[in-house]
């Protein structure tokens, strides 16, 4: 692995983002304003938001916008969550009739204060885009505490992508995922495979002091638990109050992991300095 010298980390060229102009005034964060709804893309500070926005696309998060883990990597706020908006789903079905998307992504905060953990909130979104679009719905979801009957409630509504992230590699779990474990993230992946027949999608970063060794070792996992679509994307640090960066991938890194994932059999890989789950993501149905 080609490794930054960390006596001096700077963030690197290829990762500073020239933001299109005028990006956050527009029909995206107008719609998304007027109907009180979340989107990922500002609550993790994602590099991408700026070309999301401008080209007229969001990932959606639901479920509030306070988390009730502590993952240490993550920009959306810690603390107790609000209530449930029970007319969320419309409103995000509204915004997609909106914004005309073709393809929605749907992700949310980790709700362990809740007894289905949030599955229930999932499912109802999908049957009101269907009610609503015709558009194809990819949901990022959260473990739900390793609740089998939450994930099946979330399959049941056949979402043409399933996606649920592995984050890092098991040696790392205690420090960025501490509320999180790795056999569990393996055991909803492994759910979704054997009771659907959709696309089931995973991903990681790096930059967290893994090793390229670490890295092939989760790609098997992913593969043998029947994983067909995975993303790898440089881990940054949100804020000094967060994990920092161990080092800056170079590209050339990505594209041997990019070759090594497409060797084992996943038919689609994303993975570069900017790769982030849900970016670009209708591209993964082709």
């Amino acid at each position: 692995m080609i490794i930054i010298n960390q006596a001096n980390l700077q963030k690197p060229e290829w990762l500073k983002i020239r933001l299109p102009g005028n990006w956050d005034n527009g029909k995206v964060s107008g719609v998304i304003d007027i109907l009180n709804l979340q989107t990922v893309c500002r609550s993790a500070a994602c590099p991408n938001i700026g070309q999301c926005y401008h080209s007229g696309t969001a990932t959606f998060l639901i479920l509030g916008d306070k988390c009730t883990r502590l993952c240490r990597f993550c920009a959306v706020k810690k603390g107790i969550p609000e209530k449930v908006d029970l007319e969320e789903p419309q409103k995000l079905a509204e915004a997609v009739k909106e914004l005309g998307l073709k393809h929605v992504v749907i992700t949310s905060v980790t709700r362990d204060d809740l007894l289905d953990g949030g599955s229930e909130q999932f499912a109802a979104c999908i049957r009101a885009i269907r009610t609503c679009v015709s558009a194809t719905v990819e949901v990022l979801i959260p473990d739900f505490g390793g609740s089998r009957e939450a994930v099946a409630r979330v399959l049941a509504e056949r979402p043409e992508v399933f996606n649920h992230n592995i984050e890092t590699v098991p040696r790392l779990y205690s420090s960025v995922r501490p509320n999180a474990y790795y056999q569990r993230s393996l055991n909803v992946l492994k759910q979704a495979v054997e009771e659907s027949g959709t696309k089931i999608k995973s991903g990681l970063m790096v930059g967290l002091g893994e090793n390229e060794e670490e890295v092939i070792e989760v790609l098997k996992d992913l593969m043998e638990a029947g994983v067909c679509i995975v993303t790898i994307g440089q881990y940054l640090r949100p804020s000094p109050q967060h994990l920092a960066v161990t080092e800056y991938i170079q590209p050339a890194q990505f594209v041997r992991y990019e070759q090594i994932a497409r060797k084992m059999g996943f038919t689609h890989v994303a993975a570069g300095p900017l790769v982030r789950s849900s970016y670009n993501a209708a591209a993964f149905l082709k």
